[in-house]
């Protein structure tokens, strides 16, 4: 049985809570976060996954598990991992550290984070949850004589969109590194160079050419959807970020030298019914496609009965409507790959390896995402097989992360 502990409690930890209810051998020993912690301590609780307990500082956290989860704000992250490592370095014992999405806010965060985990010889998981969706995966999984007969794929598009984060320090791109790039970009352009990969092969096999990004702000810079932004303390008047991203990546295969594209669109302006994952691939011969939308349940709620709502996430993550006809998702932790990500890491650990994508893994993602934002500021495409370019993206802090994006937007 495993002690998980978890540094953070806010939207993501709940439903990381959620996830755990379907993992054996593991409970959630600990809780440590600056608010909500009790909160999601007594739920856990309650859901049978252990006698949760809240801890006061990281240290103590740490000796109080096995795997410790780092599921805070990017902006504390290196500074929590230096605390991780000195709770190791004191003598503590621990078995794997996990880390969400996106690793860090730019390329000099995510390399220090993984030198950090590498130095304390500890076995880390990068919670990349789209890779493991089971519809994703078992699609490649019945193409794969398929494929094997015809060819990997060629093109992958990979989509994200909701309406917006939930918390303040999402929207400010100097604490969460950017606008919807770097949220959610970091999963659509992991999952569609996934979808591209040959099977068989390891996720980092492909090698990245050329990236392409267009990026705006368009609903949120507008009235009056920026003056409420501004009632939660983010002023896009002054600090703007980017709620559209359009991302193309051209990759190569070194041995055979064949090319695919990957094409990742993310937006905060999806006003439709809830969070949507869209994924296309398509091969010689075959294609599959994924949409997070498309559910065999559902419900319908009249104006009179729609007082009585309480939440609507109840039903679907990101829902903006709490009437009409709705989408019913039963298992989101589920759907989304949560459940499968916690199984992958937590067997890894007892192996005392990594998990399929380690912070090595997450540290080359950012390299990706910071390759779009140089590409949107500078208005031409950035190529990654020149040693100049791949120099300056190890040190490059985007002008929207920096508060500027005024200049860019």
């Amino acid at each position: 049985m495993l002690k998980i502990g978890m540094i953070g409690a806010g939207f993501v930890a709940t439903f990381h809570e959620r996830a755990l209810r379907s993992v054996r051998n593991a409970e959630l020993a600990g809780v440590c976060a600056l608010k909500g912690a009790e909160t999601l301590a007594q739920k856990a609780r309650q859901d049978h996954l252990g006698d949760t307990k809240v801890y006061g500082t990281i240290a103590e956290l740490v000796k109080a598990v096995d795997v410790v989860c780092v599921f805070a704000p990017n902006f504390v992250r290196v500074d929590m991992m230096r605390q991780i490592a000195a709770a190791v370095e004191d003598g503590t014992r621990i078995k794997g550290i996990i880390v969400e999405k996106p690793l860090a806010r730019n390329y000099a965060e995510a390399e220090t984070l993984a030198r950090i985990a590498k130095a304390m010889g500890v076995p880390t998981a990068y919670f990349e949850n789209q890779i493991h969706m089971p519809s994703v995966v078992q699609a490649r999984t019945q193409l794969t004589q398929v494929e094997k007969a015809m060819g990997a794929p060629h093109l992958a598009r990979s989509a994200e969109e909701h309406g917006g984060p939930h918390e303040p320090w999402f929207w400010d791109p100097t604490t969460q590194g950017g606008g919807v790039c770097c949220d959610m970009g970091c999963h659509s352009i992991a999952c569609g160079m996934y979808m591209v990969t040959p099977t068989g092969k390891p996720l980092t096999h492909l090698k990245p050419l050329r990236v392409n990004a267009t990026m705006a702000l368009l609903k949120w810079g507008k009235e009056p959807w920026r003056s409420q932004l501004k009632q939660r303390g983010v002023d896009y008047a002054k600090i703007p970020a980017e709620d559209y991203s359009s991302v193309s990546i051209e990759l190569e295969d070194p041995d055979t030298k064949h090319r695919s594209i990957v094409q990742a669109t993310n937006s905060w302006m999806y006003d439709a019914p809830g969070l949507r994952l869209l994924m296309e691939t398509f091969g010689p011969g075959y294609s599959y496609t994924v949409n997070s939308l498309q559910s065999p349940a559902g419900m319908f709620i009249s104006d009179a009965a729609a007082a009585a709502v309480i939440d609507s996430e109840l039903a679907l993550e990101k829902s903006q409507a709490t009437r009409g006809s709705l989408i019913l998702q039963p298992d989101e932790a589920s759907l989304y790959g949560y459940v499968a990500e916690w199984i992958d890491a937590l067997t890894a650990f007892e192996q005392g390896r990594d998990a399929l994508l380690n912070l090595e893994y997450g540290r080359q993602i950012t390299l990706l995402i910071m390759a779009a934002y140089m590409s949107h500021e500078q208005r031409k495409v950035v190529d990654l097989t020149d040693p100049a370019t791949l120099g300056e993206l190890e040190t490059y802090i985007p002008l929207i992360q920096q508060g500027k994006g005024s200049l860019v937007l």
